[in-house]
C-alpha cells in the first residue's frame, strides 16, 4: 500500500473529527448542546404508526423507511445532520430511497412498531438497543431490519450503509464484509498501534468461564488509524479518562491481523476472525465484558470524553449487575442529554 493510499484511507476514517474538533485540536466537544435540534423539513411527518409510514414508503416507490431514534441536545445527532444529510449527494441518495421518521429516544408518545406492538417512544428504544444516539434503524419493504447503526458514524461509513441497504446487499453479506470490498476499503498495513499503560501484553487469554475479578474492555483497533490517534491522545489521554481502565481488565486486538486469542467464552480464535463474527467495521470498537465473560455493550462509533465517560461510569460502578446499559441512562440521564 502506498503512502498516498494509506493517507486516503486514514482521511476517509477520521476526517469528521477533525473538522469538527475545537479550534486549538482538542477532540469533538460531544457535550449536550445549548439549542435544540431541528430535524430537516424533508423528514416524514409520522402519525407513529410505523408499519403504515413503510407502506407509504413503499406506495411511493422507495426502498425503505429509516427510523431515526435521536436527541434534540444530543451532539452526535447535530453532528448527523450537520456534517452527513449536510452533504448534498447523501441527503438526495436518502430522499430518493428512503423515508425517515424521526423518534425521541425519550419521547412519551405512542408507537406502533413495525411488528405491530404499542409502546412509547422511549420503551422502543430501549428495546431496539438504542444505547447511543443517533440511532438509525433501516427497515426494507418488506418490514425487515435490514441494518442498524447505533451512534454517529462519518460520511464514508454512512453513504456505504445507505447503498448497503437500497442495493440489497443486506441479503447476502454483512456490512461490515460490505465495506471490505469497496473501492475504498479502510484496511491498512499492519502497523505499530497506539500504546497505553492499562493494556494487558500478550498473551491475550480473555477466557472467562471462571469469573475473573473485573470486567474487560477490548479494544479492536487498526494501525494508521486517525479515530484511534484521537482517541488515545485526545479523547483518554488528554481528559484523564484513561484512568478508569486502569480499573477494569483491558487488552488491544488488531482487527485485521492474525493474532491468537482466547475468548472469554473460552474459544481460540485470531482477533480478525473474531472481529469478523463480532460484526465490527469501526475502528476504534471498545467492547466491554463483565466477570464472567457476558459482553454488556460496545462502542462501536465515533465516541468522546462526554459519552464515554458515561459508559465508564456505568462500568466503574458495576451497574451492569443491576441494570442494561439503556435502562440505566435512563434513570441517571436528564431527558435530552
Amino acid at each position: 500500500m502506498t503512502i498516498i493510499r494509506v493517507w486516503l484511507a486514514a482521511v476517509l476514517l477520521g476526517v469528521t473529527i477533525a473538522a469538527v474538533a475545537e479550534e486549538g485540536g482538542g477532540a469533538f466537544d460531544d457535550r449536550p448542546r445549548a439549542t435544540l435540534l431541528e430535524h430537516p423539513d424533508w423528514f416524514t411527518e409520522t402519525l407513529f404508526d410505523l408499519p403504515d409510514d413503510l407502506a407509504r414508503a413503499v406506495a411511493a416507490g422507495k426502498r425503505g423507511l429509516m427510523v431515526y431514534v435521536g436527541q434534540r441536545r444530543c451532539a452526535y445527532c447535530h453532528l448527523l445532520m450537520d456534517e452527513v444529510f449536510g452533504q448534498a449527494d447523501i441527503r438526495d441518495y436518502t430522499r430518493r430511497h428512503f423515508d425517515v421518521v424521526a423518534l425521541d429516544a425519550w419521547g412519551v408518545a405512542e408507537v406502533t412498531a413495525i411488528d405491530g406492538a404499542v409502546l412509547s417512544e422511549r420503551a422502543l428504544a430501549l428495546r431496539e438497543q438504542a444505547d447511543f444516539t443517533p440511532t438509525i434503524l433501516f427497515y426494507d419493504a418488506a418490514g425487515r431490519l435490514a441494518l442498524r447503526l447505533r451512534g454517529y458514524y462519518p460520511p464514508y461509513q454512512f453513504r456505504a450503509a445507505l447503498e448497503y441497504v437500497a442495493d440489497a446487499h443486506y441479503q447476502n453479506e454483512s456490512f461490515r464484509d460490505y465495506l471490505a470490498r469497496g473501492d475504498n476499503r479502510l484496511v491498512f498495513e499492519l502497523d505499530a498501534l497506539n500504546e497505553a499503560d492499562f493494556f494487558q501484553p500478550p498473551p491475550h487469554n480473555l477466557d472467562r468461564r471462571f469469573p475473573a475479578e473485573r470486567p474487560l474492555a477490548v479494544f479492536f483497533e487498526r494501525g494508521e488509524c486517525h479515530a484511534c490517534d484521537v482517541l488515545h491522545g485526545q479523547v483518554l489521554r488528554g481528559t484523564g479518562l484513561d484512568a478508569s481502565f486502569t480499573r477494569i481488565d483491558a487488552v488491544q486486538l488488531d482487527m485485521d491481523a492474525p493474532t491468537p486469542v482466547i475468548t472469554p467464552d473460552g474459544r481460540r480464535v485470531r482477533a480478525r476472525d473474531w472481529a469478523a463474527e463480532l460484526g465490527l467495521f469501526y475502528a476504534p470498537s471498545v467492547l466491554f465484558f463483565d466477570e464472567r465473560g457476558r459482553e454488556l455493550l460496545r462502542v462501536d462509533s465515533v465516541a468522546s470524553f462526554y459519552r464515554l465517560g458515561r459508559v465508564l461510569e456505568y462500568i466503574d460502578s458495576r451497574a451492569y449487575r443491576d441494570l442494561p446499559y439503556g435502562r440505566w441512562r435512563a434513570r441517571v440521564e436528564t431527558p435530552g442529554e
